[in-house]
């Protein structure tokens, strides 16, 4: 039986470690050949390895998406070694450093607001520029946040960029829905990740804090996102754009 994504070609940035990693292996489960994306060459080989494991047409490709030339590369390279592109996910992120605004560093916010939302703004632009050489179709998800939502204390670059591709979503979504390219994001809970493991380090109770609060009172895992953006970017969410879809046990409904 043809998996939802069969035959299509994907480009999935942050592909090494977390979310990226787990949707990598739900897309090649559902038959995508895929373009691997990650600053970090070990993760991203990590991976590859696990997809071709499964199964997968698959290829890795360093990029830092806070670089114009690395993302337009990467795009490239995916036509180069597939011949077309139809479905992104553009997921690369950080938290940065914790903190309230007034102590939040020049350097923190410029660092941050370049991966996380600067990078998202080069990914769908290289992307979106291909997509329409194809003549449109086609489908993008961007990885915002419930920070993305609603603000949270201690994190506020983090939290104006996920803000920032939530509202960049939409725009685009408006902008290309004519050539039936579909742009949504997804805005995941508090998930056990890397990320959250780094958080754990300095606040220990951050995750029981988060089960707590939680209506199905857990953690998300990482696939549970990946099955959503596995979703999006298939043909059965056809109807679905300019979205950015809570993925977070019902920590937004309160």
């Amino acid at each position: 039986m043809a998996g939802i994504l069969d035959g299509k070609v994907a480009f999935i940035t942050g592909a090494g470690s977390g979310i990226g990693q787990a949707t990598s292996r739900i897309f090649a489960r559902e038959g995508a050949k895929l373009v691997l994306a990650d600053v970090v060459e070990e993760g991203g080989n990590k991976t590859l390895k696990m997809v071709q494991d499964l199964g997968a047409q698959a290829i890795f490709v360093k990029c830092d998406v806070a670089k114009w030339a690395d993302v337009e590369a990467a795009i490239a390279k995916t036509v180069e070694t597939y011949g077309r592109l139809d479905c992104a996910f553009n997921n690369a992120g950080i938290e940065g450093q914790g903190g309230e605004t007034h102590e939040c560093s020049e350097e923190n916010w410029a660092r941050v607001i370049a991966i996380d939302l600067t990078g998202v703004f080069f990914c769908m632009k290289a992307e979106i520029n291909q997509l329409l050489k194809q003549g449109g179709g086609g489908a993008i998800v961007n990885t915002s946040s419930g920070a993305g939502l609603a603000g949270v204390r201690g994190m506020p670059a983090y939290v104006a960029a996920k803000h920032g591709v939530a509202g960049l979503t939409r725009a685009a979504a408006l902008e290309y829905g004519r050539h039936n390219i579909r742009i949504n994001a997804v805005c995941p809970g508090p998930i056990r990740t890397p990320m959250m493991g780094r958080i754990a380090q300095v606040r220990p109770d951050v995750e029981q804090r988060f089960a707590r609060a939680e209506p199905l009172k857990r953690l998300g895992e990482p696939e549970e996102i990946g099955e959503a953006v596995a979703w999006l970017c298939s043909d059965r969410a056809s109807y679905v754009t300019g979205l950015p879809m809570p993925v977070d046990g019902g920590f937004m409904a309160g």
